[in-house]
């Protein structure tokens, strides 16, 4: 029996975008070629890395499904702190690590879903925050576990895989890095191109559609949370074991504000927005850092200032054809 036309020309429709481009191959064979090239900037490349899954986990909720956030540090410092407790008190092993990190995370993210799929947006503002505020202070109280202000020392980290052992020049953290970062972009490409995709995106544009067609919108809030909440776990947890120190600095705000800036940057909505803003963020704080290192934030807050006012299409016109 023949499958209908409409479900043929329907399911045509989400194979078209899920289709690798050759701009797209190009670009992941170029990120794959840096640990090669640019050898002595392995520790850049690698902090770059953790934060490109860090924004990857909320384009998915901000991007896809139109869940702002300005607390996602809450879910990256947790991830982090459970890797690192695991690694010092006798489990150094960087993938069990890295599992345990994005479980917490998502056991977080399950949690705290309830209060974030109800209210308005300024309502999930002041909640996403008030989350990585309270954490950041029970970190702090319980400084016999976690070091507090001095933050967690005595992670060790074992070899990735038993043969490749963390060196001081961040080679072998880099690809490690890489590496996730690119079965994350995957993972998340099939999603936002399968039914669940497609429905969270209807979500951010039209709630009322979605509910009438008998769809259930905070099912599909909580899910796609606890699965971002889970991926910026699993950023933190890599950067406590590719750093082998975590700190209260993972709560921090600027965790948040940092991350959000990178969609702004690369745009959100598309999985490229974020991998994009998080290179430009990082380089640009790189480089401005090493000739002003008191007024770095001055200058990035200048280039936000001119790509909010001049309008970032306009100003990166020439590079947009990467988008169609």
């Amino acid at each position: 029996m023949s499958a209908l036309p409409g479900a043929a020309g329907a399911a045509g429709q989400l194979r078209a975008p899920a289709r690798w481009r050759a701009w797209e191959i190009v670009l992941w064979i170029a990120i794959w070629i840096t640990p090669f090239a640019f050898g002595e900037q392995a520790a850049l490349i690698n902090e770059i890395a953790i934060f490109a899954i860090f924004a990857l986990s909320l384009d998915l909720i901000l991007g896809y499904a139109g869940i702002v956030s300005l607390g996602h540090a809450a879910y990256f410092g947790f991830g982090a702190y459970g890797a690192g407790l695991l690694a010092k008190y006798g489990m150094g092993d960087p993938l069990v690590g890295l599992a345990f990190g994005a479980l917490l995370g998502a056991v977080l993210g399950f949690v705290t879903s309830p209060m974030i799929v109800r209210g308005t947006d300024l309502t999930r503002l002041m909640v996403t925050m008030g989350i990585a505020l309270v954490l950041l202070e029970l970190a702090n109280k319980f400084d016999d576990l976690t070091g507090g202000a001095d933050g967690l020392q005595g992670v060790v980290i074992g070899p990735l895989l038993g043969h490749f052992d963390f060196d001081l020049g961040a080679r072998v953290a880099s690809f490690y890095s890489l590496s996730v970062l690119f079965l994350v972009f995957l993972l998340l490409r099939r999603i936002v191109h399968s039914p669940f995709g497609v429905s969270l995106q209807a979500l951010r544009d039209n709630r009322l559609r979605l509910s009438a067609i008998g769809l259930s919108i905070n099912g599909r809030l909580a899910a796609v949370y606890t699965l971002a909440a889970a991926l910026a776990g699993g950023a933190g947890a890599l950067l406590a074991q590719t750093t082998g120190f975590v700190s209260l600095d993972v709560f921090e705000f600027h965790r948040s504000a940092d991350v959000m800036l990178a969609l702004v940057i690369g745009g959100a909505g598309w999985l490229y927005g974020g991998l994009v803003g998080a290179i430009a963020f990082k380089v640009l704080h790189d480089l401005i850092s090493a000739i002003t290192p008191q007024y770095w934030t001055f200058w990035i807050g200048l280039f936000l200032v001119v790509l909010m006012l001049v309008g970032r299409e306009r100003l990166l016109r020439p590079w947009t054809w990467w988008k169609r």
